[in-house]
């Protein structure tokens, strides 16, 4: 075997963290290998990260270099709020990436897993005017909850953050403008289900516009209630009620996150 075809390794660093820190990376693992499953990832290039319990303001997130399919919870690198690492790693983290997670991190207590993609069908609907538009069941949800930050260039400026926690407010959700989608959850599995959510409306609308006809938008007095519907079909658990089966197929396809 070359180079080319080894994937790259960690060592397990199970026993060097809590029992809830490692499930933790295996949740946060298992996103990152789901998220490439459905093709949302722009090579190494987005991030996932969540918050370590305890009382330090530690996090995990991704090893800058490594593609998503090949992320394990062992690899995962654990920071602090200014993105320092805090547990000995070979390996190192996309300073722009963090920028936009730890301001969140920092301003939410509730956001305990942060997740930002550059899908295409996200950045499509980010570069139009309008933004998502309530034309499609998916919609709804995330237009409940929804904010919008206009592009200020590649996310290495402290300066930007201000703005950024500004335009996401209380939502789960933010649209980065010209840029790509962002979901905040206090679950990775809450987190993750609203990226399925926003990833699918933006693919809908896409496509949508793709047929050239006119547009059938849904009544506000629909989307107004949406969000105690949602809460009736997710009987409540958000995505504690898919996150078990998603586990299930990656299991059948992909196991090695567990690492």
């Amino acid at each position: 075997m070359n180079v080319a075809e080894k994937k790259p390794s960690a060592a397990n660093v199970r026993d060097q963290v809590s029992p809830q820190e490692w499930q933790l990376r295996v949740d946060l693992a298992a996103a990152y290998r789901l998220t490439a499953h459905f093709g949302w990832d722009d090579l190494v290039f987005t991030h996932i990260s969540a918050r370590v319990p305890g009382p330090e303001h530690h996090f995990l997130i991704n090893p800058y270099g490594f593609m998503f399919d090949e992320i394990t919870a062992s690899s995962l690198v654990k920071v602090d709020l200014a993105g320092k690492v805090v547990l000995p790693t070979p390996h190192f983290i996309n300073p722009a990436g963090f920028t936009i997670h730890s301001a969140v991190h920092a301003a939410r207590d509730d956001a305990k897993c942060v997740m930002h993609v550059h899908s295409v069908n996200g950045i499509a609907v980010s570069a139009q005017a309008q933004g998502l538009r309530p034309i499609s069941q998916q919609s709804l949800f995330v237009l409940a909850a929804l904010g919008y930050h206009d592009y200020e260039g590649v996310a290495l400026n402290e300066d930007e953050k201000p703005r950024l926690v500004r335009d996401l407010g209380s939502n789960a959700f933010l649209m980065l403008r010209n840029h790509g989608l962002l979901t905040v959850g206090g679950t990775v599995a809450d987190a993750f289900l609203a990226m399925y959510l926003f990833e699918a409306a933006c693919m809908i609308q896409v496509r949508a516009q793709a047929g050239g006809g006119a547009l059938i938008e849904i009544a506000k007095p629909i989307l107004d209630g949406i969000q105690a519907q949602a809460a009736q079909v997710t009987k409540g658990l958000g995505g504690a009620l898919v996150w078990p089966g998603l586990l299930r197929k990656l299991e059948r396809k992909d196991p090695g996150y567990k690492d």
